[in-house]
């Protein structure tokens, strides 16, 4: 369950004589498995999916699980070690797992993300594709309570884009609130959130918001 309150954040203007609006009294209860948050480029969604996280400070109040993870475009500035396998398995870390209960696991997860053969490469090394798998292999080996993806398919062809998809939308994956522009994307989703200007306009079933937006493109 995420409870967003009157959540606003606000900028500099260009001419630094005031600020801008970027996210407008929000509100919304999200009880749905998956949720998708659907507007055009500058609308604030991804500016509202952050305040949801806790990346970005805003007025009002938010009521998030603790155990985010987050997914984004560009998968490359997710690694944070060396290699494939050192990135996983730093997941596991601070868990209270012996040396080979983590070994063990990695390797599990590796597996199931079709990552086995990359184990020992450089994280830099990987494709965009092979990249944005690992950073959802890594988040998911976290074991969080929701997955925050923002835009996680724009830059894939469409091989890894089925694999990406595939895992978000898994029955045993974690609850998922999804920034995107693939609109078909968006109605695999329970629920979608309009954003237009900084302000949630419409919230309901996936595929009536998907409508409403799309004729609103027209």
């Amino acid at each position: 369950m995420i409870r967003v309150q009157g959540a606003s954040v606000f900028a500099p203007s260009p001419d630094g004589r005031g600020s801008v609006t970027i996210l407008d009294d929000a509100t919304c209860t999200l009880a749905a498995r998956r949720t998708a948050v659907v507007g055009e480029n500058g609308s604030g969604k991804s500016t509202l999916a952050r305040v949801i996280g806790g990346l970005i400070k805003s007025e009002g109040s938010v009521d998030a699980p603790e155990r985010i993870g987050f997914l984004f475009s560009n998968p490359g500035a997710q690694p944070v070690m060396p290699t494939v396998q050192e990135d996983v398995a730093l997941s596991f870390r601070g868990r209270g797992l012996s040396r080979a209960e983590i070994r063990e696991r990695t390797a599990s997860a590796l597996q199931e993300h079709r990552l086995t053969d990359l184990a020992e490469h450089s994280c830099h090394s990987l494709s965009s594709g092979q990249q944005q798998r690992l950073a959802l292999c890594a988040i998911l080996a976290g074991e969080p309570e929701l997955v925050i993806a923002d835009e996680p398919t724009s830059f894939l062809d469409g091989r890894h884009r089925r694999i990406v998809r595939d895992r978000l939308f898994a029955d045993n994956a974690p609850d998922l609130l999804l920034v995107t522009h693939d609109l078909e994307l968006a109605s695999r989703c329970d629920e979608a959130i309009l954003v237009e200007a900084g302000r949630i306009t419409m919230q309901g079933p996936a595929d009536a918001v998907v409508a409403t937006y799309e004729k609103s493109l027209e």
